[in-house]
């Protein structure tokens, strides 16, 4: 497959790794299942709700902008889906973070997944289910190098090497009406010390 970003990083898109049936009863399963809460974080001191509900699952509790997620069990779909992509990456995730993005006034700011429990060079798989989103990519030094991609229902989006050291990346918000979507970022969490993320 190929990289998506021109240089400086590694970000690898299988648009339809799910089928549409498999699609469609996992984002059910999920919105059911999974134990979704509403939560704030701090940006630049102030607390404000996040535009989007969340899940943590794993083996440890985890730690960003001012919030302790305690992890969740894994459940059985959550454990397929999984299997499925690490099959492709050829690791072992031992956790994820879990975005639901009710509509399209729910989103995701500009942000790297750069916090050091995630290791030297994180490796994150983010598998989406629902509405199509469009994800964005900025330089973080090279403020002219930009590109995005649209996530469709049943995609695998693959981010490993240097990518979380030099690229930002967002989900904004649209004017368009949208459905829900949720998005599965599975993640390798190296040691059990959590500080604040960067």
């Amino acid at each position: 497959m190929k990289n998506i970003l021109p240089k400086d990083g590694e970000v690898i898109y299988f648009p339809q790794l799910f089928t549409a049936d498999e699609s469609e009863g996992y984002l059910a399963s999920l919105q059911k299942e999974v134990n979704w809460k509403h939560e704030p974080i701090k940006i630049f001191g102030k607390e404000v709700m996040q535009p989007r509900l969340t899940a943590w699952y794993g083996d440890s509790e985890y730690r960003y902008s001012g919030i302790t997620m305690h992890p969740n069990a894994w459940t059985s779909s959550l454990m397929k889906i999984k299997q499925k992509i690490e099959a492709i990456a050829g690791i072992t995730f031992n956790s994820a973070l879990l975005n639901h993005y009710r509509n399209e006034k729910d989103s995701m700011g500009w942000h790297r997944d750069n916090e050091k429990e995630l290791g030297e060079n994180p490796i994150i798989g983010s598998v989406s289910f629902g509405a199509t989103r469009t994800f964005q990519l900025k330089h973080y030094f090279d403020k002219q190098l930009k590109t995005s991609i649209d996530l469709t229902d049943g995609s695998f989006l693959l981010m490993r090497g240097e990518t979380q050291h030099y690229w930002q990346h967002c989900i904004p918000k649209t004017s368009r009406p949208l459905g829900p979507r949720i998005n599965l970022t599975f993640r390798i969490l190296r040691n059990h010390h959590y500080g604040q993320s960067g």
